[in-house]
């Protein structure tokens, strides 16, 4: 996996898919300031990564949950993500919205996803963890078996971490922050001050640079 998350993050910061900027920061939604800005969907727009990316979930899904039935996307980034998992490995897709339907049967689970059925989730990015694990409650009020989740990258905020740890569902990541930063320093990406910045706004991002 360290070979593998080096790699994931070469990637992400080759087609800009995350952006840093320790002397320029940008503005969450959440309101934080932050030196990096990570929207994974541009993946998609890559072949090359985009493949990379479905093979190795696919692979770390036969290898860690042999007995999954169904593969789950969560919207609106892990969408194609997910279909493209759940094609590779020929098994059933459905996902998950962030509210349910205004309309119909207001579903917030999309597909056919039958009672006691195991699931595995696909998310393109872990933050806090709450919209991640919203999901796994959907699934699992839809009768659902949650195998793990499964993410193309963390920011490894313990909040997520405990989060996930109380919610008991196991999570595992191609690449994280930490690794981003350890190969944006070998590689010259950034330099070592930048460095530092970027673990200082790790360290607590809900006030860094007020």
């Amino acid at each position: 996996m360290e070979k593998l998350a080096e790699i994931v993050a070469k990637q992400l910061l080759q087609i800009k898919a995350i952006k840093l900027q320790p002397a320029n920061p940008f503005t969450w939604a959440s309101g934080w300031i932050s030196p990096i800005y990570c929207d994974n969907r541009k993946t998609l727009s890559y072949p090359e990564v985009r493949d990379f990316i479905k093979i190795q979930f696919s692979r770390l899904i036969l290898e860690m949950y042999p007995d999954v039935e169904v593969v789950a996307g969560v919207a609106t980034g892990a969408i194609a993500q997910g279909a493209l998992v759940a094609d590779e490995l020929n098994k059933p897709f459905v996902y998950v919205r962030s509210s349910p339907k205004g309309h119909g049967l207001e579903n917030l689970v999309e597909g056919d996803l039958k009672p006691g059925q195991k699931v595995v989730v696909i998310e393109d990015l872990i933050s806090t963890g709450g919209s991640s694990l919203k999901a796994v409650e959907a699934l699992r009020n839809s009768g659902a078996e949650v195998l793990g989740m499964l993410a193309i990258f963390t920011y490894g905020f313990n909040v997520a971490t405990e989060s996930f740890a109380n919610a008991n569902v196991e999570i595992t990541t191609l690449s994280s922050y930490q690794k981003l930063i350890d190969y944006a320093l070998t590689s010259g990406y950034v330099t070592e001050e930048q460095s530092k910045t970027l673990g200082e706004w790790r360290k607590d991002p809900a006030t860094w640079n007020k």
